[in-house]
């Protein structure tokens, strides 16, 4: 049986609300059927291979109150609105000053022309397991800005994923912005992945890091680590923080933490990777990135 190399996209129809109002309102009456449009990279893809059969609406809400903002202000961080595309947003002065991890993990995404189009609040939105911003935006501390008719309200990153592609957005749901706030001083970072080719591909595992001096611990420095692919949800490794709690980042605490990392994760087989070789190249990917901190500091 033929198969078609390249098939087609489903017929839709295209929404253009004018305001957030309209947009939620029209969700909310098509749940199942509809999905908000932001850069469309991930939609359009999983809409051509028939992963999303049920959707027949694709409501845009780009340009709509508050998606298209990105500021920073030196009290409450970084707003970046759920429309800035990661081209825009890893060029923007204030993220390579405050957030340089952001900016980092942002250009490893695909090519530089899809980067045009694709946004970490859709990256974000997704739920993907492997979702490439989305363990940086967990360790700078996250927080969803959401619309909904019946009133606005903030998630944490912390407690967005449910499972894989699911959040805790309901029916009518518009993300409008992602906020940042100012990072500890002296936090450094470093952004790992594994791929089958360079560009374009989604993360066999991902791993991000980061630390900072604290003096509220032991030893003196707080490291965290967020993984990707490697569960059905991105997964911050707790065991870490709490050994670098009591242990400095040395040579030696390093080897430590990587099979802590390696432990905490529960990967799946699927036709990127065995769940045994995710769990091997966690534990190397955290060496290498631990260690990347450690000559930073």
């Amino acid at each position: 049986m033929a198969r078609e190399a390249h098939p087609a996209l489903p017929e839709f129809d295209y929404i253009k609300p004018k305001t957030l109002a309209e947009a939620s309102q029209f969700l909310s009456e098509h749940a199942g059927e509809s999905r908000p449009l932001l850069g469309g990279t991930d939609i359009f893809v999983r809409l051509r291979d028939g992963a999303w059969k049920e959707n027949k609406f694709l409501v845009d809400v780009k340009g709509l109150d508050g998606t298209d903002v990105l500021t920073f202000d030196e009290q409450t961080g970084l707003t970046v609105g759920a429309a800035v595309c990661m081209n825009r947003l890893s060029s923007f002065p204030a993220v390579k000053e405050h957030y340089p991890l952001l900016a980092e993990v942002c250009d490893t995404v695909a090519a530089y022309q899809l980067r045009n189009r694709a946004t970490v609040v859709g990256n974000i939105c997704n739920a993907s397991p492997a979702g490439d911003t989305v363990g940086a935006c967990l360790l700078y501390g996250g927080i969803l800005n959401v619309f909904n008719v019946g009133g606005t309200r903030q998630e944490a990153l912390n407690t967005f994923f449910v499972g894989p592609g699911k959040s805790v957005l309901k029916p009518g749901d518009i993300v409008t912005s992602l906020q940042l706030p100012i990072p500890p001083k002296g936090m450094i970072g470093k952004y790992l992945k594994l791929n089958r080719n360079n560009r374009g591909d989604l993360a066999i595992v991902g791993v991000t890091a980061a630390a900072y001096p604290n003096q509220d611990v032991p030893s003196g420095v707080t490291v965290r680590m967020a993984l990707a692919s490697v569960a059905p949800t991105p997964l911050v490794v707790s065991a870490i923080e709490d050994y670098f709690k009591q242990e400095k980042l040395t040579s030696d605490t390093v080897q430590t933490a990587a099979q802590l990392a390696m432990d905490s994760c529960k990967p799946i087989d699927d036709v990127r990777g065995t769940a045994r070789y995710r769990s091997l190249m966690v534990r190397n990917l955290a060496k290498q990135a631990l260690t990347a901190l450690l000559e930073k500091m």
